[in-house]
Order: structure tokens, then sequence, then C-alpha cells
């Protein structure tokens, strides 16, 4: 796994997490934003982007996918908006820290 801390002001404001990892083919990330005053505000985005450069480049991956729940406009909407591509919506357990929901499969390739 690989962890993320996204910082403003020296303050942590979120995180990014990726795990099932294939190096230099593919892995999943996760993202939350934990400082409710940062939400609806673009910070997600820059977040994002700037965590799926990291992914890609360090683990040399081809593929970086992304499962938000599928009924959280939010982090679909800035998936989009740093140039994921929408795949598909199914039932899974994103990560360990989920429950089995509905979730839209985003991924973006390098």
């Amino acid at each position: 796994m690989v962890l993320v801390i996204w910082l403003s002001n020296d303050r942590p404001i979120g995180f990014s997490t990726s795990d099932k990892i294939q190096y230099g083919e593919q892995a999943n990330m996760h993202l939350h934003i934990i400082d409710p005053e940062r939400r609806n505000r673009g910070t997600g985005a820059e977040c994002v982007r700037r965590s799926a450069d990291i992914y890609l480049q360090r683990l040399k991956l081809k593929r970086l996918f992304c499962e938000p729940n599928a009924f959280n406009v939010a982090p679909n909407r800035t998936l989009q908006k740093v140039g994921f591509k929408y795949l598909k919506t199914h039932m899974t357990v994103p990560g360990p820290l989920n429950f089995h929901q509905a979730v839209n499969r985003w991924m973006i390739e390098r």
C-alpha cells in the first residue's frame, strides 16, 4: 500500500491510498477529504491529480483505477474532471474500510 497525505499550511486536509498494486501494470486508488471546509472547492481535484501522478510515476503504472460510491457525486465528478474515464457501475467492497456497495469504476491510463 502507498499513502499520500494532502496538506494545506502544514495541516492534513485529506489523503489518498493505493492498493491492489501490480507494479508496472495497475493499481487502485482511494481518496478522502477529511476537512469538511475543503469540500466542493476544487481542492479535491488538485489533490487527486497530484496523487494519480505520484502513483503512475512511482509505481510505473499503465492503468490506475478508482471506485467511489456510485451515489457520492463529489468524488465521481472529481475523477471525471481530472481525466479519469468512466468504465462501469457495479457492486463490490472497494476497500478494507468499506462495506458492500454500488461503485462507479473509473480508470486513467498513461
